[in-house]
């Protein structure tokens, strides 16, 4: 598993599910061509890409090039890395016939592919010893009155909205960004804060 500094941004869940098993790092899901209009994913990528950078990964195919154009005008050029699959023929499997293009998409290539290609993007592979600390987990957001709380989903909306993150993230993508974004720290004082 490679574990990067960059979080790295796909279009769709089941690009998602794929990278969490090759990649110790935030994924981020555009959603397909919803990013053209949500304002607020477009904000919340770009609140991540200033904080530790991004590293697009899209299908090979022209949607998936339209996907990477727009983001490119939405986020810092110094802050965006780019990673390419080769354009190989075929179908997934949970899919009955081939896409438009007749070509894989990310959930569809190889393991090594995907790997070889992010060493080739240039994205920042962390080693073990430098590993990342203070982690927001689960139980912090506990702690925090974030989950399991009396107030907990009153609590989570109110700390959405104050950071302007998309108010409609679930537990486990407020987590996801929250982490691309703050220390566990920061997010107490935070919470201390406004809650």
């Amino acid at each position: 598993m490679l574990r990067l500094k960059e979080a790295v941004v796909v279009e769709g869940r089941y690009d998602k599910i794929k990278l969490k098993s090759l990649v110790d790092a935030p994924v981020i899901e555009t959603n397909g061509f919803r990013v053209f209009s949500d304002k607020e994913k477009q904000n919340l990528i770009r609140k991540i890409a200033d904080t530790r950078g991004i590293l697009v990964l899209t299908d090979s195919d022209g949607a998936g090039f339209v996907i990477r154009n727009f983001l490119r005008g939405v986020v810092d050029k110094s802050k965006i890395k780019h990673c390419y699959i080769p354009q190989i023929e075929g179908k997934e499997k949970r899919k009955s016939q081939k896409g438009r293009e007749g070509l894989l998409g990310v959930e569809g290539v190889s393991d090594d592919i995907i790997i070889n290609a992010i060493k080739a993007s240039g994205a920042t592979i962390i080693g073990e010893e430098e590993k990342m600390s203070d982690d927001i987990t689960k139980p912090d957001l506990f702690y925090l009155g974030l989950t399991g709380a009396e107030n907990a989903e009153k609590n989570r909306k109110k700390l959405l909205s104050y950071l302007n993150l998309p108010s409609y993230l679930s537990t486990n993508a407020m987590l996801t960004a929250l982490n691309c974004l703050y220390s566990l720290g920061e997010l107490k004082n935070l919470c201390e804060k406004i809650l």
